[in-house]
């Protein structure tokens, strides 16, 4: 395992926050050359919003498929259906297929649901008695039965479905048991993709197969599922475990939230930029010399645009600010461009019921353990922390 220090800024965290080195690029440079990092000969860091927005802004000069020594050898690594791996025209085909899944008619729909499994999962975290673990009781099961739903896929599987998800992206684990828990999670969207060509319903997958179905080969609709559903687990147990530990810190702006309804959506958008699990975007490879920061980026350059970094790069003395009544961040969590989250506005929703429920049910919420006994994942995957044990 690498030590600290031989791991690059943008992959360590410091708590919720850049750790000092990253910081200081922040203030510094919003673009810097970081070679050594991956199998490119050059590669560069952005870390400045501007910079970041452009880079993931440009389809037509930056190639978002695998970094390879070849196009062929990109292509032969990218996992079918995964949508962050595709440049147009694939990109654009497989987008406009899910696009109209999420729009806000449907997300209407499903919040009456959303509402259910919250409320649900706070009887359960009620019951487990205190202190206990936020994330195994509701920043981590609550998403996944939102997701699951979405997809359709069957209650009973859910558990050992996000086991497996989250085994398969855990740094911390050896990589025997990573790889064996990937395949199973894949094999599991194999079969379930097969089973809903033959069954069908009413959610997100069957009627996606009953519009695009046979443009679509199995390999497809598994990576297609996989893509849609890790982030609306992974990504949202994280923000919400690590916007509730925000908040925790900063007991004046959870007391806010308690107060006032309406910075609701305010409060979630800030908590999804100041945690930003997601740190580093997909590398993008430049496909022509690209001026960029008084600098060229030449082709065959790897760009890595560090999410984090142009999150909290967006705000003055951002290290330090979490403010919830913040009119516009106009952060980058999402990412950007055309490989902007197609779930965002489920993630949302579901960051929109949860939290402010919560926070009313409980209103004595606090840590059970010093902040600093507190155990956090791998930023170099999807970031958050592993348990939140916390009583009211």
């Amino acid at each position: 395992m690498a030590k600290p220090a031989d791991v690059p800024a943008h992959e360590r965290r410091d708590g919720i926050d850049p750790v000092p080195e990253l910081g200081l690029m922040i203030r510094q440079t919003p673009l810097t050359r970081i070679d050594g990092v991956g199998t490119a000969e050059r590669t560069w860091l952005a870390t400045g919003p501007d910079e970041v927005r452009a880079v993931l802004g440009d389809a037509e000069r930056f190639s978002t498929l695998p970094p390879a020594d070849t196009e062929a050898d990109s292509r032969r690594l990218v996992q079918e259906g995964n949508l962050l791996q595709y440049d147009p025209p694939e990109h654009t085909r497989l987008r406009k297929m899910q696009a109209p899944e999420f729009t806000g008619r449907r997300m209407r729909r499903l919040e009456p649901m959303v509402e259910k499994i919250v409320s649900d999962h706070l009887d359960a975290l009620e019951r487990a008695g205190q202190p206990a673990d936020l994330v195994r009781h509701y920043a981590q099961p609550v998403p996944t039965l939102v997701g699951c739903l979405l997809l359709g896929i069957p209650r009973d599987d859910h558990a050992e479905l996000a086991r497996n998800l989250d085994l398969s992206r855990s740094e911390n684990r050896p990589r025997e048991q990573r790889m064996a828990a990937g395949k199973a999670y894949m094999a599991y969207l194999t079969k379930f993709g097969a089973s809903k060509r033959r069954h069908g319903g009413d959610d997100l997958i069957s009627v996606l197969l009953h519009e695009q179905g046979m443009e679509m080969s199995d390999e497809e609709l598994a990576g297609t599922v996989a893509t849609l559903l890790a982030p609306a687990i992974l990504n949202v147990t994280g923000t919400l475990a690590l916007g509730i530990l925000a908040l925790l810190r900063h007991p004046e702006q959870l007391a806010l939230l308690r107060e006032r309804d309406d910075i609701v959506d305010r409060a979630v958008d800030e908590m999804l930029r100041y945690t930003s699990v997601v740190s580093t975007a997909s590398p993008r490879t430049a496909l022509v010399d690209v001026p960029l920061a008084g600098q060229v980026v030449k082709a065959g350059d790897v760009v890595l645009c560090s999410l984090l970094a142009a999150n909290r790069a967006k705000c003055p003395h951002a290290e330090d600010a979490f403010d919830i009544t913040r009119e516009s961040s106009n952060h980058l969590a999402f990412g950007h461009g055309i490989h902007h989250c197609l779930g965002a506005p489920l993630s949302r929703l579901t960051l929109r019921v949860a939290v402010p429920v919560l926070l009313r049910r409980l209103p004595g919420l606090r840590l059970a353990v010093p902040a600093q006994e507190l155990r956090y994942k791998s930023p170099s995957g999807i970031y958050g922390v592993e348990t939140l044990p916390v009583a009211w």
